[in-house]
């Protein structure tokens, strides 16, 4: 344990002093492409608000976020997810494992989609111009793990990623390294993701452009005596600073979940801090764990998507697990905005309890 802990401090003192001299604040959405494979992929995942890397079970859709979570307990296994997003955009991901005992590693394949729904086709004006402009994206995942000893586990996916917007066409070829450290005894689990690093294979207009790289380090505990994990995940590592700088907006300084206000820099410094950051719980309810109660808060989703002089639940998730025979069903819902949220679905089987 001593060990792995020592990889992500030192993890985590080279990405501090390489982000060190970026003392302006940086914008986080729209500046790559690609940016759908940052989707949750799972309603699992969805309800723990929107990224979780640090568990070790068989839920096979945890190795699209972290590919050190394959393990041999999702030999057979396979999941459906969809994901009904903002407006008419559909999101999906199918995935099914293998376990090759022979030579020591467990591989997975998947698909991860998203339609864009109907988009006018208009000049520059907004004068309709007739008919929708077509645009989906979709991504061809092959990953595989292997443990080292007991307690670690190194893993690799490697994406093909095709996108097509009206006449512009795209791919990407990109991939996560992952590393998992799971402590049974203690109940603990750690792990260190290196995510979407790659390149566009071809580009829109002859302009290649970055791809949503992100750095995430996560942790969790379940307790003794209690059927709760509780878990934290940081991500954006690689960049500290990603507060949005907007002249027109003055913050109020109010962080997580309320409080009276209070300005300065030691302030932002804080709400930066915590942006980083997303918290998530899990109750294991019953025999099997099968009902399972999820919650989160996602606080970089709050400070950006709130209206200003209005409450609302973003940034907040949650969701349930049962486990209904050999089918486990998820569903997970996280609050993005005043105008509404995503709803995910998912279902989990093993093809080789029917064969």
């Amino acid at each position: 344990m001593h060990t792995f802990l020592r990889i992500i401090a030192a993890v985590l003192l080279l990405f501090a002093l390489g982000s060190w001299h970026r003392a302006s604040a940086q914008i986080t959405g729209g500046q790559q492409v690609f940016s759908f494979l940052k989707l949750s992929p799972s309603a699992r995942i969805t309800a723990l608000g929107g990224m979780q890397i640090a568990v070790k079970d068989d839920d096979l859709a945890f190795a699209a976020a972290n590919p050190a979570a394959l393990n041999a307990a999702m030999d057979g296994r396979i999941t459906f997810q969809h994901n009904f997003f903002l407006s008419d955009i559909q999101h999906g991901y199918v995935a099914y494992a293998n376990d090759l005992k022979k030579i020591g590693f467990t591989v997975h394949g998947g698909i991860q989609y998203v339609g864009y729904g109907d988009i006018p086709l208009a000049d520059e004006y907004g004068n309709r111009l007739g008919g929708n402009v077509q645009a989906s994206e979709t991504a061809l995942t092959l990953g595989a793990a292997r443990p080292l000893t007991d307690r670690l586990s190194l893993g690799l996916n490697v994406r093909m990623g095709f996108s097509t917007l009206d006449i512009y066409k795209s791919s990407a070829l990109v991939a996560d390294a992952g590393m998992l450290y799971a402590d049974t005894a203690r109940r603990f689990t750690a792990a260190l993701v290196l995510r979407n690093a790659g390149t566009q294979l071809s580009t829109y207009n002859g302009n290649r452009e970055d791809l949503p790289f992100d750095v995430q380090i996560g942790i969790t505990k379940r307790f003794r005596y209690l059927p709760f994990r509780f878990g934290i995940i940081a991500h954006h590592l690689h960049q500290w600073e990603i507060r949005y700088d907007d002249p027109n907006f003055q913050d109020d300084g109010t962080l997580i979940f309320g409080g009276s206000p209070t300005a300065g820099v030691s302030n932002n410094g804080v709400d930066n801090f915590f942006r980083h950051l997303i918290f998530n719980g899990e109750f294991l309810l019953g025999r099997n764990e099968s009902f399972q109660l999820r919650f989160s808060y996602n606080h970089l989703r709050k400070k950006e998507l709130s209206v200003r002089n209005y409450r609302s639940l973003a940034g907040f998730s949650g969701g349930v697990g049962i486990k209904v025979s050999r089918f486990r069903i998820d569903f997970g819902y996280g609050a993005y905005h005043l105008a509404g949220g995503v709803v995910h679905f998912g279902l989990n089987t093993n093809l080789k309890e029917f064969f």
